[in-house]
């Protein structure tokens, strides 16, 4: 394995079902640390410097949800949920704890295999900075967002995103006024066709609320337009 290979932590209870998407990932060039509980996947993350992780939600010792919740406490690390009923429900928790998207069983490993290429290019693209393109600062009122070094400020404060978050804000930024539906923001955002992606792109507008808003009910910047979409209110200082 070569020394540069991602490092990917591979959480899943189910023995047969982990080996072969770890073999899958591993023939693909990634490094794979594979674990089958919520307590080993917590120690491993806090040994081993991981670049994306694919966490099961239904775990031994200690359940998915938290380990979840463990990681996105120190990490923005790229989260694909693993949920076994497929019901909305279980996509909607994983997003509230901070996945970046999820997979239902059963799935396809080359699906998963795509899904970490696709979240992998979107965390690299969001740690690198360009050293070329200066000048990338857009304004809105008080927010900020520094596309050079991927910074988000609001009236002078660090606001950490997630690479999820930072894009559909950067979107919105950058097109300041213009109102996107729920299917245009998934398919930029996630570049496939949106089928089902009401609660996901939701979920995480919430959360980009909680982060810029003084009062996340009632939003100074990202707006809803009732029926067709949302947008970034244009403003000045």
């Amino acid at each position: 394995m070569a020394s540069d290979a991602k490092k990917i932590l591979l959480v899943e209870d189910e023995k047969a079902i982990r080996d072969a998407v770890a073999a899958y990932l591993e023939r693909e060039g990634y490094w794979v640390v594979g674990v089958g509980d919520g307590q080993s996947a917590i120690e491993e993350f806090e040994k081993h410097q991981f670049d994306l992780v694919v966490l099961d939600l239904m775990l031994p010792k200690i359940p998915g949800e938290r380990v979840c919740r463990t990681i996105r406490d120190t990490s923005d690390v790229p989260i694909i949920m693993l949920t076994a009923k497929g019901e909305i429900e279980d996509r909607i928790i994983g997003l509230e704890l901070g996945a970046d998207d999820y997979l239902t069983k059963p799935f396809n490993p080359l699906e998963l295999v795509a899904r970490v290429k696709s979240q992998l290019r979107r965390y690299t693209q969001l740690g690198n900075v360009s050293q070329q393109n200066q000048g990338q600062i857009y304004r809105c009122g008080g927010l900020q967002i520094n596309d050079d070094n991927k910074e988000v400020t609001v009236d002078g404060e660090s606001i950490k995103l997630t690479p999820i978050e930072y894009n559909i804000l950067l979107l919105l930024v950058k097109n300041a006024g213009k109102v996107f539906s729920i299917d245009e923001i998934y398919q930029q955002i996630w570049n496939e066709e949106a089928i089902g992606a009401d609660n996901t792109v939701a979920v995480h507008i919430r959360h980009i609320r909680e982060k810029i808003e003084i009062n996340p009910r009632d939003p100074r910047y990202l707006k809803v337009v009732w029926g067709l979409g949302y947008k970034i209110e244009k403003l000045s200082r």
